[in-house]
């Protein structure tokens, strides 16, 4: 592990002078992955300093216990050596952690789309249910949210939204929560006091840039239509919507949230990007043999993950089989356990593959 860390203690000030460099920023492509690479390094080279300062400190307390003839400093090198051999443990198991190969998406911001499944008008409320929590969850981390695009549904709630999220690791918080969440609960409009259940779908995509994937603008055809739903009269009469079909893939983008056109098509771009780089990027996984069947990453986007059941007050996560009776809290945005949980389960499966 040592020589681990310290190839990486070297490729880190290599790195270091690279950015400093007169012409670095001459090519961004190159300046912004430097960029990535030198954060990411450098919070391994942090805790390597830390950790090489603790063995110093052990083997000088080894020394003295060795060497020293007096009895009332050697008790004291062995009550320090006690307090010191714990914290080595400690700091050993993070800097195995830290080595474990970050997913290269997980400091980009995403793309999140929620979808209301079977279940009728409930499921359009639960899915607007799901937008509130993200919503919460994304104001406590600082993050900023944006609506990109919305259906709203006819009893409440949504048929669909979808929204960017920006920030500090947002995708890697957030990966996670791709998948079928399942609402248990008497709807409002049920008479007999029946538990009905509804399902909406999650998608979290990682929000990629020009220099991640190259799209021929050639390839892409810009329809423009009236937006509906609220937004004033100059939305709704101006033809400021705009629609985006991938021709090659027949992917399709849309958003009509802003009055301007111009607004509506870089984010109804920034949506097709995703999607598209999302799609070469399975391809390309599945070719190469890579796709990693994870109990917590790999599963179909058609999996339930995730159960909010309100008469039990309870939120389960199928994967990691991990149960808390606070559905009120959760529903508010608290879904830090159930991101931390997740992180820890696929660090976990990492390190049995020996990844790192």
């Amino acid at each position: 592990m040592l020589d681990k860390l310290e190839a990486i203690k070297e490729r880190f000030e290599d790195v270091s002078q690279q950015l400093i460099q007169p012409d670095a920023m001459s090519d961004m492509k190159k300046y912004k992955a430097l960029n990535k690479e030198y954060k990411d390094l450098e919070k391994i080279v942090i805790e390597y300093k830390k950790y090489q300062s603790l063995l110093s400190n052990i083997e000088n307390a080894k020394q003295v216990i060795a060497t020293e003839k007096d009895e009332e400093f050697r008790e004291m090198a062995k009550e320090e050596l006690d307090e010191l051999l714990p914290q080595q443990e400690e700091m050993e198991e993070l800097i195995k952690n830290l080595l474990i190969p970050k997913d290269p998406n997980d400091s980009k911001d995403i793309i999140i789309e929620i979808r209301a499944g079977a279940g009728g008008d409930e499921a359009s409320i639960f899915a607007g249910d799901l937008h509130r929590m993200y919503s919460r969850f994304a104001e406590k981390q600082g993050w900023r949210m944006e609506l990109i695009d919305a259906q709203e549904g006819t009893s409440g709630g949504y048929k669909e939204i979808i929204s960017s999220i920006s920030g500090e690791d947002v995708y890697g918080k957030l990966k996670f929560e791709s998948g079928v969440h399942r609402v248990q609960r008497v709807p409002a409009t049920e008479t007999q006091g029946r538990i009905h259940t509804s399902v909406a779908s999650v998608v979290v995509l990682p929000e990629v840039e020009e220099f991640d994937i190259e799209l021929n603008m050639n390839d892409i055809r810009k329809d423009l239509f009236c937006a509906s739903g609220p937004g004033g009269q100059s939305v709704n009469t101006t033809y400021s919507a705009v629609r985006l079909t991938h021709l090659p893939t027949g992917i399709v983008a849309q958003c009509q949230d802003q009055k301007s056109q111009l607004k509506n098509f870089d984010k109804a771009l920034k949506v097709l990007r995703s999607r598209v780089y999302e799609m070469e990027l399975a391809k390309k996984n599945e070719e190469e043999g890579a796709q990693r069947k994870s109990m917590v990453g790999g599963n179909d986007r058609s999996d339930k993950i995730r159960t909010y059941n309100y008469p039990q007050g309870r939120v389960t996560d199928h994967r990691i089989g991990y149960t808390v009776y606070n559905l009120p809290i959760v529903m508010d945005g608290a879904i830090d356990d159930f991101v931390e949980e997740l992180r820890i389960a696929e660090s976990a499966e990492r390190l049995k593959e020996g990844v790192a």
